[in-house]
């Protein structure tokens, strides 16, 4: 994806893996396929995989730039990570992201916001570097910004069980920024800054957030991690992820979501969206349709 203009800001994507290809009722398990197939030519080849019944996201970072400052959101899947139980993952090499975030004109030190919209093993791996056999933050001079619900969550989860949740993820992404001191919890209504608001968008995770966009005018753009993984949900809101930490409340958090953009003319960027520079929302009679910006 190539920078694009977002009103006052400027949007660029850092690709770690694409595509992430996922069997399709592995990573929807309420879906059917065979529901989607009048739309085979506005989600296929892109999203989704038909004759191998396969959903197909992104793995990337998004770069925000605006108001003189350089965020980061979400990180991926990182390097040298230890994830046994994904071949794709684990112990990764020579993946690129970093080659590609200096092609995009930025050093880890420019970075200014890491904002993870929640704390999953795909959403934290570059928060961290492997340096002389320890975990070390890879933005230096950045607020790591994470929903302090979510914080404590994992908090509480690891003080029951160590490293054994989400990957071992907490352990070698998320606690080396706290014990540098440069994690921000931050509450629902927090302000990045001016236009940069923070969303609570719980349900996929216990405590996901949102980052929602106003240059004025009328225009805003929401960054909404996985509140909605693929553009098939905008067709069929309550299907749930594998993966979702309160299905009932992930469901009705993506409906309003869904119901919200559609009537508001909000541009949607879902953490996995791919091939797209982000996604509208049109109501079909009583149903949804997403529009591919």
């Amino acid at each position: 994806m190539a920078a694009q203009a977002l009103g006052c800001a400027t949007l660029s994507r850092i690709i770690d893996i694409d595509p992430f290809a996922l069997p399709f009722t592995f990573l929807l398990p309420e879906g059917n396929i065979d529901a989607l197939r009048h739309e085979t030519a506005l989600l296929s080849p892109h999203h989704v995989d038909f004759e191998t019944d396969t959903i197909l996201l992104g793995l990337h970072s998004f770069v925000l730039r605006v108001g003189g400052l350089t965020i980061l959101i979400d990180t991926c899947v990182g390097e040298h990570k230890p994830r046994p139980r994904r071949a794709d993952w684990h112990e990764r090499r020579a993946s690129g992201y970093m080659e590609r975030l200096a092609a995009d004109g930025l050093t880890p030190a420019d970075i200014d916001i890491v904002m993870c919209t929640h704390l999953h093993a795909d959403h934290v791996g570059w928060n961290t570097r492997l340096e002389n056999g320890k975990w070390v933050p890879t933005f230096p001079n950045a607020r790591y910004v994470m929903g302090r619900h979510e914080l404590d969550h994992w908090l509480a989860e690891e003080a029951v069980a160590s490293n054994v949740h989400n990957h071992g993820a907490f352990a070698d992404s998320v606690r080396p920024v706290l014990d540098a001191g440069l994690a921000e919890p931050v509450d629902d209504g927090f302000a990045l800054s001016r236009g940069l608001d923070i969303l609570p968008l719980p349900g996929h995770s216990p405590g996901q957030i949102g980052l929602l966009l106003n240059c004025g005018g009328g225009e805003q753009a929401l960054f909404c991690g996985d509140a909605i993984h693929s553009p098939v949900q905008v067709f069929h809101p309550g299907w749930n992820s594998a993966f979702c930490h309160d299905p009932a409340l992930a469901a009705s958090q993506r409906r309003d979501l869904v119901t919200r953009a559609a009537n508001d003319d909000l541009l949607l960027f879902p953490a996995h969206l791919r091939m797209a520079d982000g996604m509208r929302v049109r109501r079909d009679g009583d149903d949804f349709r997403p529009i591919f910006s």
